[in-house]
């Protein structure tokens, strides 16, 4: 077995050594040292709750490509919420953080899998709810920001079909699937076509 690379950031050095000690000499995973984060597969962010100032920890670090599992003391909904903003895919609570609890959470982030607790994803998934019925719906948007029309063109644009095809496909002016291809790149700051496909793709939009 291949031994996942991941790095333990935290806030004070008792407890990287409380977390490092559980996941040093584990089979399944490889504790970095600070000057090999770059390296980490995998990113556990220990922390006593998100504040503004660990959300902007877990942005940066998102940046770095690196798959992030935070460990909190606590987390609410709205701290929930933006974990998962922040790209978060795994959560385990501090007092449930045992080595083989955290190698399981490592290996499921490392295979692109979420992992968070059954009460926090139902939460997860209420609020949700609650923001595609109060918010997004009444705007005509889906969860990902695109309205059922902009798929349906970018749909046929990642086909490779041009502008004429595509207003004859979907009943529309050339100019109204100009002016939808513009709306989308201009919302989302995308430079292109096929900028605007290539971040439907990657979002799992279409």
């Amino acid at each position: 077995m291949q031994r996942v690379p991941i790095y333990v950031h935290t806030t004070d050095p008792i407890s990287w050594t409380g977390v490092t000690g559980q996941l040093t000499g584990r089979p399944e995973v490889r504790v970095l040292a600070e000057a090999e984060a770059a390296e980490a597969a995998v990113t556990l962010v220990v922390v006593d709750s998100l504040t503004p100032q660990r959300v902007q920890t877990l942005r940066r670090l998102r940046r770095e490509q690196t798959r992030l599992v935070l460990v909190p003391s606590t987390i609410d909904d709205g701290q929930l919420s933006a974990a998962v903003e922040c790209g978060v895919v795994g959560v385990v609570r501090r007092g449930e953080a045992s080595g083989t609890r955290l190698v399981e959470v490592i290996l499921s982030a490392a295979r692109g899998e979420g992992s968070v607790p059954a009460d926090l994803l139902g939460r997860l998934l209420n609020q949700m709810r609650r923001l595609q019925r109060e918010v997004l719906d009444p705007r005509g948007l889906t969860l990902g920001g695109l309205s059922a029309r902009e798929v349906d063109v970018l749909r046929l644009v990642a086909d490779g079909f041009e502008t004429r095809e595509i207003a004859t496909k979907l009943s529309y002016s050339e100019r109204t699937v100009k002016n939808v291809v513009h709306g989308i790149t201009t919302r989302l700051h995308l430079r292109n076509r096929a900028h605007a496909v290539a971040y439907a793709l990657r979002n799992d939009l279409i």
